[in-house]
């Protein structure tokens, strides 16, 4: 018999983290099945060791080598049974409150595919890109000009409505099984970054809606700049090559060749 939902976590050496998001799942809320699985992505600080010996109730998987997020995922919802799946990141903390909201919205609305929450920085802050509009060439320049003439962001993260938007953050995904079976799993050719765009684009395509639902809440204590990070920022911008030629071929690929650069520039990433 298939749960509720299942919760896959994939943790490459964040192990303290790990260990903190997991202490908020303890206590399942209300009538509420949840499983969850943790995919550890090659780490080499005992994660998977300390994971059985804290929370036995948790699956672990180990991958050999870290093979990125698409894979690690991929990993653990093809392990899951839970009639809906939450993409979680290690570095989360999560009542239970936020569990069950977000599943409840997805029982009251029938026609939508994936659903993230309100994304809050551990100052209490909402945090950049919970959710936001594909990359197309015209929203790179919105996004940009917005940066340079206006001197804020093209989206309002703070804001109270519910919205239906064309992506939310892989950070925190809810997932209706049907909307997976019917699109598919992430893609694997994404190392990092760009693959739950990717992934809500597809859903969106097969004829679901992708909300930003902000009336629930995850605190995500990481993700808030890749420019520390210059492995990361070459993922970031490898997958944002692969996504253009993947879904606006040879044209949209010159098109991000020409805006990248000032882009770049503008945003400072």
């Amino acid at each position: 018999m298939g749960y509720d939902l299942s919760i896959v976590i994939v943790s490459w050496n964040t192990c303290d983290l790990l260990l903190q998001c997991l202490r908020t799942l303890a206590d399942t809320p209300g009538n509420l099945s949840v499983e969850v699985t943790v995919v550890d992505n090659g780490s080499t600080d005992g994660t998977a060791a300390a994971v059985k010996h804290a929370f036995a109730w948790a699956k672990v998987i180990r991958i050999p080598t870290n093979q990125g997020f698409a894979v690690g995922n991929n990993v653990g919802i093809k392990s899951s049974t839970g009639r809906y799946v939450m993409l979680l990141n290690s570095d989360t903390l999560v009542s239970p409150g936020a569990l069950t909201g977000l599943v409840e919205f997805m029982e009251r609305h029938r026609d939508v595919g994936a659903v993230g929450p309100r994304l809050l920085q551990s100052n209490g802050k909402p945090q950049p890109f919970a959710f936001g509009g594909d990359p197309t060439p015209g929203y790179l320049v919105r996004r940009g000009l917005f940066r340079l003439v206006l001197k804020r962001a093209l989206y309002d993260w703070n804001t109270n409505q519910v919205q239906t938007v064309n992506w939310v953050s892989g950070a925190c995904l809810l997932a209706r099984r049907e909307a997976i079976e019917k699109t598919g799993l992430l893609d694997e050719n994404m190392f990092m970054y760009f693959e739950d765009n990717d992934w809500c684009l597809r859903i969106r395509r097969a004829g679901w809606t992708v909300c930003y639902n902000p009336q629930v809440a995850v605190i995500h204590l990481g993700g808030q700049s890749l420019k520390q990070n210059p492995a990361a920022r070459r993922a970031y911008y490898q997958s944002l090559d692969y996504f253009y030629a993947k879904h606006y071929g040879l044209l949209g690929r010159w098109l991000l060749g020409i805006c990248l650069a000032p882009y770049r520039w503008i945003t400072k990433q």
